[in-house]
């Protein structure tokens, strides 16, 4: 099973003629605040070995457009897997009834850029199926042989080129190649009859070669290995208030969940954000300053360009506790007056942009990680996370641990399982009261959900001393 090198996607040069496109895109926004005609390739594939076996292989490739018309908080959007004039003006059809009478002025087209943010290098191209079939297996062969406890090993190969060409009504386009590739490792320890788990793996906007490379998986596998190893002999976590302690890198995840929704710009235009109208205010503990940076190169979520065009950007979000910025799409943006930050992202052509986020994460502070634990009297130390959820309009949530370690007067003691963090995002930004010097991202390896689109995101911070968060537990 291979794939053969597939010609770059060119639309306007095999499937439509760019100025009968134009016509029917300019037909489709007459009387609109904005729109674009956004045609997509994607070919994606995913490998898993199972306990020695191959459980999944699937390779998928698909096609098609979608067309949008905005005039003012109306969205028509119409999208096909088929590429063809036909298909185009059907569209037409469809979202001209949100644009109605019309009567809007055309916004400004977004600005150019020649940047480039990651390889345009097929990750299909790096490996065949044969040699990605025999990198599991090695994989699973290691694992076993490097400690006896081992009973059971999952490992996956994914790999994706999402290739996007926006056509503009002012007769612009843009382009962009988007790899996507990722290696992720869980293994099962046993013990007098005990079983735990570990997981890790990573990726980006990567070539492949470096990811299955042996150095690389190697260093996963003893990464998930180390934390499996570390739930064998964890005992139930306490419950109660207490105060807590994230890593840096992955533990972000928390605030991506907590704040980062809610400070994406469609929820405070509606004002349905628990941060909504506080622009300008203070909503977090001095020395706290978090970024959006789609710019990052080779992370897996930074853009070249947004799904509207729009060139990536660093948007600061909060500065030293104060709000002094959101994520914004174009539509959002125009409607409150403010420019788009490059955020407008689409899970496909079947979907319409919505304002997201890419790369979010808190800036590092002054103190050691020893410094920020020594100050723990009595908490937990939070490491790795698993599942959790928020609500938007309160800002609350619950996270589970998936490594985790009871503290005691600044020292690090036995590690804990089945602990939850509790808490909503006003009060735990408030409550931070140390940040560490050791800002790291996370390895690659999120994807963020909303309105039913999923897409890959990066997230990242220090080490924090959070005070007051509820500690759910099993500890008598």
């Amino acid at each position: 099973m291979s794939h053969p090198a597939a010609d770059s996607f060119r639309p306007f040069d095999t499937r439509l003629d760019q100025e009968r496109a134009l016509a029917r895109l300019r037909a489709a926004v007459a009387g609109a605040d904005d729109g674009e005609l956004f045609l997509e390739r994607r070919r994606s594939e995913s490998l898993l070995l199972d306990d020695g076996r191959i459980r999944n292989a699937s390779f998928d490739a698909s096609e098609g457009f979608g067309l949008r018309a905005v005039c003012g908080e109306a969205t028509g959007y119409a999208h096909a897997t088929e590429i063809s004039d036909n298909a185009v003006a059907r569209a037409v059809e469809t979202v001209r009834l949100a644009v109605g009478q019309g009567g809007a002025v055309m916004a400004p087209p977004p600005g150019a850029t020649n940047r480039r943010l990651y390889t345009d290098r097929d990750p299909f191209q790096d490996a065949g199926f044969a040699a990605k079939l025999e990198v599991l297996r090695e994989i699973d062969a290691f694992a076993r042989a490097a400690d006896p406890r081992v009973v059971q090993v999952s490992a996956s190969i994914t790999a994706s080129m999402q290739e996007v060409t926006i056509l503009r009504p002012e007769g612009g386009t843009v382009t962009d190649a988007r790899p996507l590739t990722r290696v992720n490792i869980s293994v099962i320890v046993e013990k007098d009859g005990r079983r735990e788990s570990g997981s890790a793996g990573g990726g980006g906007r990567l070539a492949l070669p470096g990811l299955i490379a042996p150095e690389a998986w190697q260093a996963t596998l003893h990464e998930a290995l180390r934390i499996a190893l570390v739930n064998l002999e964890a005992e139930p976590a306490p419950a109660g208030v207490m105060d807590v302690v994230l890593g840096p890198g992955w533990p972000g995840i928390l605030l991506h969940e907590a704040i980062g929704h809610g400070l994406e710009g469609d929820f405070n235009r509606k004002r349905s954000s628990a941060f909504a109208g506080l622009l300008g205010t203070r909503i977090a503990a001095p020395g706290v300053t978090v970024h959006d940076d789609g710019t990052i190169p080779d992370r897996r979520g930074s853009l070249t360009v947004d799904d509207e065009g729009t060139p990536s950007s660093r948007t600061t979000l909060i500065e030293d506790g104060i709000l002094v910025g959101f994520m914004q799409d174009r539509q959002n943006a125009r409607l409150m007056g403010v420019a788009p930050t490059g955020n407008g992202r689409r899970e496909s052509f079947a979907h319409a942009p919505l304002p997201r986020m890419t790369n979010t994460f808190m800036e590092g502070g002054a103190d050691s990680p020893d410094a920020v634990l020594s100050e723990l009297r009595d908490g937990i130390y939070a490491v790795g996370f698993g599942g959790g959820q928020v609500d938007i309009t309160n800002g609350k949530f619950v996270f589970s641990c998936t490594e985790a370690y009871r503290v005691r007067n600044g020292k690090i003691g036995a590690p804990v399982k089945g602990a939850t963090l509790i808490g909503d995002g006003a009060t735990a930004l408030g409550n931070i009261r140390a940040v560490g010097n050791d800002m790291a991202l996370d390895p690659g390896m999120g994807t963020c959900g909303k309105a039913g689109q999923w897409v890959p995101v990066g997230v990242g911070q220090p080490t924090l001393l959070i005070g007051g968060l509820t500690v759910g537990g099993s500890a008598a």
